[in-house]
């Protein structure tokens, strides 16, 4: 028969074992709190075009102020009395149009108040004497033109183009002695000088609008 003796007292503790092997991970736990903002990471690279957006709608409309700009120079003059004086600017004392004020009827003569490229023209009457008339700028003849007279009534003309500066001069002349026929009647017969400014010089131009703007 065995016999069972009395439970002694508890051992002391043993040594710390050798670390085993890793457990299973366990539940996720509660999300903490959000972290302070860390610093600005490096600029990424351009991403692709996007789609080209909406048209936006319409602006309003500017005010032109074109015409403020453009340079006018116009005229067409007649004279009322024939045979004028030779070798001196003829006084075509009747004005049809003087866009500007720049021909002065006065003096006959027509003053550039802007530069640029101009185009000139007479048609003159004559009666009973040759015409020799000439289209002047400066004191210097242009173009000449002269006309026999047959005994009738007949019609000289003459046009051309020119550059002009501020403040040039061109008027008409007769430039030969005793060949003064220019005829001009009220009723029936006119004699007319004119002209106008085709376009302004494009550098005057551009300052004229920087100065306006």
């Amino acid at each position: 028969m065995e016999v069972v003796g009395v439970k002694g007292k508890v051992g002391p503790t043993g040594k710390i074992g050798e670390r085993g092997e890793r457990g299973p991970a366990g539940k996720r736990g509660p999300m903490g709190d959000n972290g302070s903002e860390g610093p600005p990471g490096h600029r990424g690279r351009d991403g692709e075009k996007g789609d080209k957006g909406e048209r936006g709608p319409r602006g309003t409309a500017g005010i032109c102020k074109c015409g403020s700009l453009l340079p006018k120079s116009a005229f067409s003059v007649g004279i009322t009395s024939s045979y004028p004086a030779e070798k001196t600017p003829i006084k075509f004392n009747k004005v049809l149009f003087n866009e500007g004020g720049h021909y002065n009827p006065q003096t006959g003569k027509f003053i550039c108040a802007y530069p640029g490229v101009y185009y000139f023209s007479y048609d003159i009457t004559l009666a009973n004497k040759h015409l020799a008339i000439s289209l002047v700028q400066n004191g210097q003849y242009r173009i000449k033109t002269f006309d026999a007279n047959t005994g009738n009534h007949d019609v000289a003309s003459g046009s051309t183009v020119m550059f002009l500066n501020p403040e040039d001069e061109v008027w008409m002349e007769i430039f030969y002695s005793d060949q003064n026929g220019l005829f001009t009647d009220p009723s029936w017969a006119d004699s007319l000088f004119s002209g106008f400014l085709l376009y302004a010089d494009t550098n005057y131009f551009d300052t004229l609008a920087a100065d306006y703007a």
